[in-house]
């Protein structure tokens, strides 16, 4: 049987215009290709930082200008770019696939997931969203009632708005059936559209969830075998930016917790990396996560290049 691998895709590889992103995912789908060559069955789960911050601040200034336009929260501006995210990845990927002769399905779903309202995270926003900003244009935007800015890994100052933990996906079994037919899923897109139940309904939270986070949970639900984090390095590095830099090609479950605690890993990049991948590795023996760059996608899975999380 083939073995299922479920991507987290960086939104920030994706593009901030349409007319930018269409060029970015030729780039972004070419290693994806090559797995599903192989046989490999994919789901992919793309970030949308960028692209939900300009949404979100799009609105925010045609309301400044006209009262009339009104405010679009972040659960919908999530859906939003879950749309159109996905309808470029899922042509790329189909042209693709049509060009080298293989099956072309490839299905978007739009994609709720299940927080816990009371979780803490309301109450401290941690997740970077949108554009980078010097020190004093954040400054500027904090006057703004509820904005709040912090320093993103040494990138400049972007806003962060809350960021609860999944619990659940409310179209599991869509993207269950899907994968099943052999389809490639594009789903969960910017960690999913964040609801919350009250009795049989669902209410949309003003939140934007950890798109790895939602990746883990996908790819444990999916019972994938391979949970693969793509992002803009290619291992996971030991005081990153420092001159004692490591670059570490494994990293056992213990090993990975107490760096955690070390506090080697940002707060806004790479630790909810490593939170997902750790969730996912001992959510059941003999799973496997593998944390690189979207250029050695391909080779991580194949080769091991990258950093591979091994349970202890």
């Amino acid at each position: 049987m083939a073995r299922k691998i479920v991507v987290a895709l960086g939104g920030n590889a994706l593009g901030l215009t349409p007319e930018a992103q269409k060029e970015s995912v030729q780039h972004a789908v070419r290693p994806l290709i090559e797995l599903i060559r192989d046989g490999y069955r994919l789901a992919i789960v793309h970030g949308n930082g960028p692209q939900v911050g300009l949404i979100h601040q799009a609105f925010e200034q045609a309301r400044q200008s006209d009262p009339q336009i009104p405010a679009m929260p972040f659960a919908e501006s999530t859906a939003m770019s879950q749309g159109y995210i996905g309808f470029h990845l899922q042509n790329a990927l189909k042209n693709a696939l049509h060009a080298e002769g293989l099956p072309n399905n490839v299905s978007t779903v739009i994609t709720q997931v299940v927080v816990d309202p009371a979780d803490p995270a309301f109450a401290h926003p941690t997740k970077p969203v949108g554009l980078f900003f010097s020190q004093e244009e954040a400054r500027q935007l904090a006057e703004t009632p509820g904005l709040v800015f912090t320093e993103d890994a040494g990138r400049g100052y972007r806003r962060v708005v809350p960021s609860p933990e999944p619990i659940d996906i409310v179209e599991k079994g869509a993207i269950q059936r899907l994968m099943k037919l052999g389809d490639v899923v594009i789903a969960c897109g910017g960690g999913g559209i964040p609801v919350s139940r009250e009795g049989e309904c669902l209410i949309s939270q003003e939140a934007v969830i950890d798109k790895d986070k939602a990746a883990a949970l996908l790819a444990e639900l999916t019972s994938a075998d391979l949970l693969l984090i793509l992002t803009g390095v290619p291992y996971v590095a030991l005081h990153y930016g420092q001159p004692n830099q490591i670059w570490v090609d494994r990293l056992t479950t213990r090993e990975a917790r107490l760096y955690v605690e070390q506090g080697q890993f940002a707060a806004g990049s790479m630790l909810p990396k490593i939170e997902a991948a750790l969730a996912f590795v001992e959510s059941r023996p003999g799973r496997e996560a593998i944390i690189a760059s979207l250029e050695n996608a391909y080779d991580a899975v194949t080769t091991g290049k990258g950093t591979l999380f091994l349970i202890t």
